[in-house]
């Protein structure tokens, strides 16, 4: 795996920690959320319950062996306003992790592929952190190339059969989600990031939005969420103040969701998704 220096120094300092036993392994923020290594999965890979946040398609081609699907376009749909790409009702949302034998302690790992995925794992990690998970959540660092570099194993083929847990229990975590007014005052503010390609930008953007691709807010190869040093730097290049709230969008929530992933392994207090994203705001103008 080739990562640059600052990556792979803060990988050392959280090996001893995503090797634990411990539910805090890694963890960092008000709730239990952090990065884990290939090796550390494949050592532990009975503790997991882990979830490809890749396509359909994609998934199964070749995936970690055990994992289940659950990409944000199984998961999302137009709501009753017309507005697409949002996420299912948190009721609906707890069934389907209930399905897939995920309850509100289970331990789950989340992965993706990065760009192909727009960012689809780190969309798994927020809707479980907005949903009150209170077990720990951890991105898989580098996803599935990660994975395939270590050499570790890949199964093929379409998903294995339900295995429905003890249920899941929503208790909502609405400071993670940003609505229309908590965008509108973030804009107002300057804590306002839109995280769409440079092209979405210039198409049309929140009023008083500053602009930072989501790109950005990745590094290496394979691509993990950027350092904490680096995310300051990157939120101080577009003038958003060092702390306090910051709300991210895009389109619908979901590469939005890994800015915000970003923030949050960054130590960023008061960090939002703007679930609704662009495609909201659009409606709400019409």
């Amino acid at each position: 795996m080739r990562f640059p220096p600052c990556v792979l120094g803060a990988w050392i300092l959280l090996l001893p920690a995503l090797s634990a036993a411990g539910a805090g392994e890694g963890a960092v923020g008000a709730f239990d959320l952090g990065l884990l290594t290939p090796a550390a999965l494949s050592a532990e890979r009975e503790r997991w319950v882990v979830l490809d946040g890749r396509s359909r398609r994609a998934y199964e081609a070749g995936h970690i062996p055990g994992a289940r699907p659950f990409s944000w376009e199984d998961h999302t749909g137009t709501d009753p306003s017309g507005v697409p790409y949002r996420m299912w009702p948190p009721g609906r949302m707890a069934g389907a992790l209930a399905r897939v034998g995920i309850g509100p302690d289970t331990p789950v790992a989340a992965y993706g592929d990065a760009g192909r995925s727009w960012g689809g794992e780190a969309w798994i990690c927020w809707v479980l952190a907005y949903l009150g998970h209170r077990g720990p959540i951890r991105l898989l660092a580098g996803g599935i190339q990660a994975w395939r570099r270590a050499g570790l194993p890949l199964e093929r083929g379409p998903a294995p059969p339900p295995r429905p847990g003890p249920g899941y229990t929503v208790a909502l975590r609405p400071d993670v989600l940003a609505d229309r007014a908590a965008a509108a005052r973030a804009a107002r503010e300057g804590r306002l990031v839109d995280v769409r390609s440079t092209w979405e930008w210039w198409t049309g953007r929140i009023p008083g939005a500053v602009h930072v691709p989501w790109t950005d807010f990745r590094e290496g190869d394979p691509p993990v969420p950027i350092s904490a040093g680096r995310f300051r730097a990157v939120l101080a290049r577009v003038g958003v103040p060092a702390d306090g709230p910051v709300v991210f969008y895009c389109a619908g929530g979901v590469r939005s969701a890994w800015a915000w992933l970003a923030a949050v392994l960054a130590g960023r207090a008061g960090a939002r998704n703007y679930e609704g994203g662009m495609a909201e705001w659009r409606q709400a103008a019409r």
